[in-house]
């Protein structure tokens, strides 16, 4: 529901995780296989002949330095601004009003209702149920229009559709004193306290 790019995220983690094990696993091996560790001597040793060469290649004239400086640094900038842009699409796409309408009265404004509104009223309703092992209400905008996303975690046993039905009249109650119909996405996950499929349902 909100702008997250969780296939990107997905693909990073795996990435990440594929280097981590492979950097474990040679640990290991060079700690544990002599062979390992002569192998890595000498390939160490031509990769910084490789590395040395090429910094003596692309040296300034008449100088000592190497432009090759200038490139690794320009590469990492690019690096820290990618990383930064990623960090900034996570939980893209979360509003903060909920309900923002001309007001139709004798005196004319705006009607702003924030989303922390019926964020909380949600929260309060569902807290004190005996049957959720958890629950979470965050507002999400979805094609230029505010909408709810509800996640409940129902405990062992608790039938989900009943929880549907309460959510959903919870939901128009809601609706009744907002004065406006609210897009709603009710999320019935599974967790460690509740071991059955997850559903999903939008109304």
């Amino acid at each position: 529901m909100n702008g997250t790019p969780r296939i990107l995220n997905r693909v990073l983690i795996g990435v990440l995780g594929i280097k981590l094990l492979a950097i474990g696993a040679m640990l290991i091996l060079l700690a544990t296989v002599p062979a390992v560790g002569v192998w890595w001597q000498d390939w160490s040793a031509g990769v910084w002949s490789i590395w040395r060469d090429l910094f003596e290649r692309t040296r300034f004239p008449g100088r000592s330095e190497s432009w090759l400086w200038i490139a690794v640094v320009l590469v990492l900038l690019l690096v820290i601004g990618a990383m930064v842009a990623w960090v900034a699409q996570q939980g893209k796409g979360r509003a903060n009003l909920l309900v923002s309408e001309e007001d139709p009265g004798d005196v004319p404004g705006n009607v702003r209702i924030g989303s922390g509104v019926a964020e909380q009223a949600l929260r309060a309703a569902l807290a004190d149920r005996p049957d959720l092992a958890g629950a979470t209400v965050a507002t999400y905008e979805v094609r230029g229009e505010p909408g709810l996303r509800i996640r409940i975690q129902p405990r062992q046993g608790v039938a989900p559709h009943r929880l549907t039905a309460d959510v959903s009249a919870l939901v128009e109650a809601l609706d009744v004193v907002l004065g406006k119909r609210t897009p709603v996405l009710i999320h019935i996950a599974s967790g460690a306290r509740s071991r059955f499929g997850r559903a999903e349902r939008v109304r």
